[in-house]
């Protein structure tokens, strides 16, 4: 024992051939310690011998298979020399038996986010989800992991666990403007638009010159019947960003929902000289031309509206209405059927969606 631990300051210190003949001796006395086949295996990658070194990491795994020390060099071996499949199993295995090995959390944890990218650029939300959340789980105090699999659940409609995810950064890196904004977006997905407001209000605090942070503080507060605030927060995101679309797409819903149709319409056509296919300005205006009885307009608006997103639901059901009133029943019947296929849709996507959170 003497020895081991000489040889391991001897490592520690640099003096590799000193560490080399401690573990030599032990090796003569006790050719099956395990746990100088590993040291020894450790000067050999120190000496740049990683042939060597991964014959006796292995060698020391044979000897004592719950051996971690052993199991965690060796993945740590295979990542160095870019073989992370391999090295995955080995770390998965070493941290089973001492989940204190920081340096197989450190490396499996780097592994699984690499993996992580690599198949959400392949299109593999779920696989890119299921590597985060493995990787949450060895490291649940890396700000860095906690975003990444935030984000993820964000873009999967997956908001208790964005909200989760979320929370965590921010504990750990507090006031995160992107941790706050991403908050709030999780926030509005579940509905839950007092406490998206609050994220958004710090989000905005710390950024006052974002437009979409105040676009988006807008939308909570339109969404809390705070009219008067929402209307300041979308104007001043369109002084800060007059290009924009959202923010005049905004106000104009504000003034749809009052019946100010012309001022509606002016915000909804400022989104159309931007954006011509925007459908959501299209079908807005669509519901405009309805309620001024311009039936044939608003069939034409709700029509193009339709051809940009099918699965808008509104412009089916003002299209609906708008055939009814020029006599068009089968038209109509078909647009409304529509309609209420997509709110069931809708309702059943978010059951589906609580569904595989609660699972």
């Amino acid at each position: 024992m003497s020895l081991l631990q000489d040889a391991a300051q001897a490592m520690t210190a640099g003096k590799l051939n000193r560490a080399e003949t401690d573990l030599q001796t032990v090796l003569r006395t006790a050719p099956g310690d395990y746990r100088a086949v590993d040291l020894l295996g450790v000067v050999r990658v120190l000496q740049h011998r990683d042939v060597e070194a991964e014959q006796l990491f292995r060698r020391a795994v044979q000897k004592k298979a719950d051996f971690a020390p052993a199991l965690a060099h060796l993945g740590l071996l295979y990542l160095q020399k870019g073989r992370a499949d391999d090295a995955v199993p080995q770390l998965r295995e070493a941290l089973r038996i001492d989940s204190a090995r920081a340096d197989a959390s450190d490396a499996l944890v780097h592994i699984l986010r690499n993996q992580s990218k690599t198949a959400a650029a392949a299109g593999d939300s779920g696989s890119s989800l299921a590597l985060l959340r493995e990787a949450r789980n060895y490291a649940p105090d890396n700000p860095d992991v906690q975003f990444e699999f935030g984000a993820m659940a964000l873009q999967l409609s997956l908001w208790q666990d964005a909200i989760a995810a979320f929370q965590q950064t921010l504990k750990l890196r507090q006031n995160d403007p992107v941790a706050l904004y991403s908050l709030g977006r999780a926030f509005l997905g579940e509905w839950k638009f007092e406490d998206a407001r609050q994220q958004f209000a710090r989000y905005v605090e710390a950024r006052p010159d974002d437009a979409s942070g105040h676009c988006a503080l807008g939308m909570t507060l339109a969404a809390l019947e705070s009219t008067q605030e929402a209307r300041e927060q979308f104007e001043r995101s369109i002084v800060l960003a007059p290009e924009q679309t959202e923010s005049y797409f905004r106000l104009g819903l504000i003034e749809l929902n009052v019946k100010d149709l012309d001022e509606a319409a002016t915000n909804f056509r400022q989104v159309l000289a931007r954006d011509s296919e925007h459908a959501g300005a299209l079908s807005a205006l669509g519901r405009v031309a309805f309620e001024q009885k311009r039936y044939s307009d608003a069939i034409d608006l709700l029509q193009r509206a339709i051809a940009c997103d099918n699965s808008l639901r509104e412009a089916h059901y003002y299209l609906g209405l708008t055939f009814v009133r020029v006599g068009r029943k089968e038209e109509a019947d078909s647009q409304l059927q529509i309609a209420t296929r997509l709110e069931h849709d809708e309702a059943q996507h978010r059951r589906t969606v609580l569904r595989i959170q609660d699972g």
